[in-house]
């Protein structure tokens, strides 16, 4: 039998059961009070009860740490999930207590990213980490807690990109990821640097746009898994999961042989952030709008389906699993259709 005792201003509710650790909340009212003494002993009666002390004490910044420590590490794409969930512990959403995570909360924190200029597909993915931790939680630290995820609606994603690089954009962009030696005076008088000192970004931009290889496949691609004399670099992991043999121009293979090598080591010893922040940094100082790093996947593939009219062969160049996503880089004019059909 649940005991409430006046405390002050306030009611606290103790429960004392055998089979179960000692519960106890203060509340202002009384009502309140009685009703979860209520709902705490049916549940014990019915053989469901939880222990939700530890969903009421926890943080979901907190447990976001904790995942980024023990979950974060062992998956493909660490790098770009760590920045994600910093992203998420930034939040005003990370200071609420897990049992207060509700799907009225997860639709203002969505509304709040929209309406700051995230895109639909952003909010989506972060949505998805938001569920795994929660998921995770449950699953493996037993917390007595729901997933609000399911419970809101998601945005819609944008549509594919499709930006390419415009007449001389290419050259500026190359340019401004150029090391330059020296400084030069503004306007003003004061001194700037031209291009980048990170002198790794610029040869990755020039073999994503010969291959067509995603930023993660890129940033962990190694020196052992690359055979210049048979032109082709082997992604033992990817992004949908399976490995794949990646053919080099000759174009790659230049890039790749003016690179310093370590046998054992990755060809781009370069961190996610420091390129994201780098290509972004290149971007604005070539004065080119709207481009995103993955847009040079687009970029590429639009240029290798000049070349690689089979959609088969060019889909086992890209690792694209899905045609239908693929076709919409493949645009043959009718007049080199009519040819073929003779």
């Amino acid at each position: 039998m649940a005991s409430i005792l006046r405390r002050g201003e306030r009611w606290q509710v103790k429960i004392r059961r055998d089979g179960y650790p000692p519960e106890s909340r203060t509340f202002d009212r009384r009502a309140d009070a009685e009703a979860w003494a209520r709902g705490q002993e049916g549940e014990m009666d019915r053989g469901a009860w939880r222990d939700r002390s530890s969903a009421d004490s926890t943080t979901f910044h907190a447990l976001l740490i904790r995942y980024l420590k023990d979950v974060v590490p062992s998956k493909r794409g660490a790098e770009t999930e760590s920045l994600r969930i910093k992203t998420l512990m930034r939040d005003d959403l990370a200071r609420y207590k897990l049992s207060a995570l509700s799907p009225l909360v997860l639709a203002d924190w969505r509304d709040r990213r929209l309406a700051v200029g995230a895109a639909g597909s952003t909010v989506n993915r972060e949505l998805n980490i938001i569920s795994a931790v929660i998921n995770w939680a449950r699953k493996e630290l037993m917390f007595a807690v729901e997933n609000p995820v399911g419970g809101i609606r998601r945005p819609a994603n944008n549509k594919p990109r499709d930006r390419r690089l415009e007449e001389g954009e290419e050259v500026r962009l190359l340019d401004a990821l150029q090391n330059h030696s020296g400084e030069k005076l503004r306007g003003d008088g004061k001194k700037y640097r031209r291009g980048t000192r990170n002198t790794w970004i610029k040869p990755l931009v020039m073999l994503a746009l010969e291959t067509a290889m995603r930023r993660g496949e890129l940033l962990a691609l190694r020196w052992e898994n690359v055979d210049l004399r048979s032109r082709v670099a082997r992604l033992p992991e990817t992004k949908n999961g399976e490995a794949r043999a990646v053919p080099l121009s000759s174009g790659a293979v230049a890039v790749l042989e003016s690179l310093p090598r370590s046998l054992h080591g990755r060809v781009f010893p370069v961190t996610a952030d420091a390129l994201k922040r780098a290509f972004e940094r290149a971007v604005k100082r070539a004065h080119i709008e709207g481009f995103h790093f993955h847009d040079l996947r687009h970029e590429a593939t639009t240029r290798l389906a000049e070349r690689l009219p089979n959609l088969i062969e060019l889909a086992a160049v890209t690792g694209h699993k899905d045609l239908k996503m693929l076709k919409r880089y493949y645009h043959p004019r009718a007049e080199d259709l009519a040819r073929k059909l003779g």
